[in-house]
């Protein structure tokens, strides 16, 4: 069963998201990923098998930052590998999507992406959530965003009503490094809320 976690704060999130996925290994799972903002990009770090084979990719080539997201998956759409692993990243690498749930129209979502120039890495459903949200970005272009309506949040909320299913996500964006954006239906999602 698939379990996300995000972090957005002045603590280095490395070890925050870690931790987290750690918390959520008793769900059950095939894949284990991290995504962190790090200054100049979207970096993210993904391997099939055990959050441990995760961290020792990490230890040979550590990820920093203070915002990030994190996934473990159990398999619903292809084959538990480091490609469909989460997080996955939009067409433009600069938004990171962690998902738990189904898309049920995910294939029709992926084919008018595709008509329209998107390449897809992954056979999953959640990459359509990155390219669709990328989509809606492109929309906004000349839309001045306030404080309660960044620009992310609105692309979010503009791609998911396109979709169809039950689902928790995460997601992040390089052109909002400080901003993680959570939203769900039918399907759990908490988010707490600490000094700093």
């Amino acid at each position: 069963m698939c379990g996300i976690v995000g972090y957005v704060g002045n603590k280095p999130a490395r070890s925050l998201l870690i931790e987290g996925l750690k918390r959520l290994e008793y769900r059950g799972y095939d894949s284990a990923g991290i995504a962190i903002m790090n200054g100049s990009g979207v970096e993210t770090v993904k391997e099939a098998g055990k959050i441990s084979r995760l961290e020792a990719l990490l230890a040979g080539s550590p990820v920093d930052g203070t915002t990030g997201i994190a996934h473990t998956r159990w398999a619903t759409h292809g084959p538990p590998t480091r490609t469909n692993a989460h997080p996955h990243l939009s067409a433009d690498g600069t938004i990171a999507v962690v998902h738990n749930g189904i898309i049920e129209n995910y294939l029709t979502l992926r084919a008018h992406l595709e008509a329209r120039g998107h390449r897809f890495r992954s056979q999953t459903d959640t990459e359509v959530l990155a390219h669709l949200i990328e989509d809606e970005l492109a929309g906004l272009d000349g839309y001045t965003a306030d404080a309660r309506s960044c620009r992310l949040r609105v692309a979010v909320r503009g791609a998911l009503g396109r979709v169809q299913g039950a689902y928790a996500i995460a997601v992040l964006s390089l052109s909002e490094p400080a901003v993680l954006v959570g939203a769900c239906r039918h399907a759990p999602l908490v988010v707490g809320l600490g000094t700093d």
